[in-house]
């Protein structure tokens, strides 16, 4: 065989191993998890290793046998669609997250199976058309729980005794939030107080919306969403000049200065995600998986706060708690 041909055999038998060995590498290449955070890493710390620890319980180790894509959008609503639409082009297996990025992850792709770790009410929300068969791509965990609401503002009274006027502070640009915001002025008014809305869109309406509330109000229910969860310590900072005792739903907002919180557990729905997405990369289809409810809840108090307002929580609610920030 001359030398020319040999070269030229070689070389095109080369040429035709590389792409059986480049389809090897694709065949081996973990799958992808897109994990779309509405605020910040530093808000979502606990929840995010909630959910890591529960994957490698699970034998799934990131930077092993799996990959995780992390982004976040730092409470602003417009970045929820750009992150899903990067997430379809990096053609992820399974995208993560919670509240209204779920609807732009959702109207980003059909194929790509979706958890949500946290959604107010999937069904009215258009999510899922039913909790027990959940259709489509789409599938997680679900706060929807009846009347927290009045379980919120029992648990305020017992440390506000004699409240007569209630502020409520949500974003109104968010579905979820004015829902809760409805709910929660209807059992108001059942316990005869007086209402005051707080309506915020953006972060700049907040300070100008405290100025606004001067004097109306003994108490605010915070409702939660991901821009008052970024401006978290900031809304507790001005409900703290203005003597206001703050009921929130999460135990973060309570470790960013609040009074008091009672909710779902979210390190645990966050875990409880991790079990939705095994099942998914076993072959599971998410259109098969109900969709779940909280079954753990928290008290939480702090008494810094609680000292900082002039007021003396009860030993019997204390009892009851279950952790007291001092």
């Amino acid at each position: 065989m001359r030398r020319r041909e040999f070269i030229a055999l070689v070389g095109g038998a080369a040429a035709g191993a590389w792409p059986l060995s480049a389809r090897a590498q694709q065949a081996v290449k973990p799958p992808t998890i897109g994990f779309l955070g509405t605020t910040t890493l530093s808000a979502w710390s606990q929840w995010v290793a909630a959910f890591q620890y529960r994957l490698r319980e699970l034998g799934w180790v990131e930077g092993s046998n799996l990959a995780i894509e992390y982004r976040w959008a730092d409470g602003r609503h417009e970045r929820y669609a750009q992150i899903a639409e990067e997430f379809v082009r990096l053609k992820v297996d399974i995208i993560v997250t919670s509240g209204t990025a779920v609807v732009a992850a959702k109207q980003a792709t059909s194929a790509i199976p979706i958890v949500f770790a946290i959604a107010n009410d999937p069904v009215g929300g258009g999510l899922v058309p039913s909790l027990a068969r959940p259709g489509g791509n789409v599938t997680g965990l679900s706060l929807q729980t009846p009347d927290l609401a009045g379980k919120r503002l029992e648990l305020l009274r017992e440390v506000v005794p004699g409240l007569s006027r209630l502020a409520i502070l949500a974003n109104v640009g968010y579905p979820a939030s004015v829902l809760e915001m409805g709910e929660v002025q209807a059992t108001a008014r059942k316990l005869r107080l007086d209402v005051a809305t707080v309506e915020i869109r953006r972060a700049e309406d907040i300070a100008p919306a405290f100025e606004a509330l001067k004097s109306r109000a003994e108490a605010l229910y915070v409702v939660t969403d991901a821009l008052v969860s970024t401006n978290r310590v900031r809304i507790n900072s001005l409900a703290l000049a203005a003597r206001l005792p703050t009921m929130h739903s999460v135990r973060e907002y309570v470790a960013a200065g609040g009074l008091m919180s009672y909710g779902a557990n979210y390190p645990d729905l966050f875990r409880r995600a991790a079990d939705f997405v095994d099942k998914i990369l076993r072959g599971a289809k998410p259109a098969d998986i109900p969709v779940e409810q909280p079954i753990k809840f928290e008290l939480v108090l702090d008494l810094t706060t609680a000292k900082a307002l002039g007021l003396t929580v009860p030993p019997a609610l204390l009892a009851r708690a279950d952790e007291v920030i001092e």
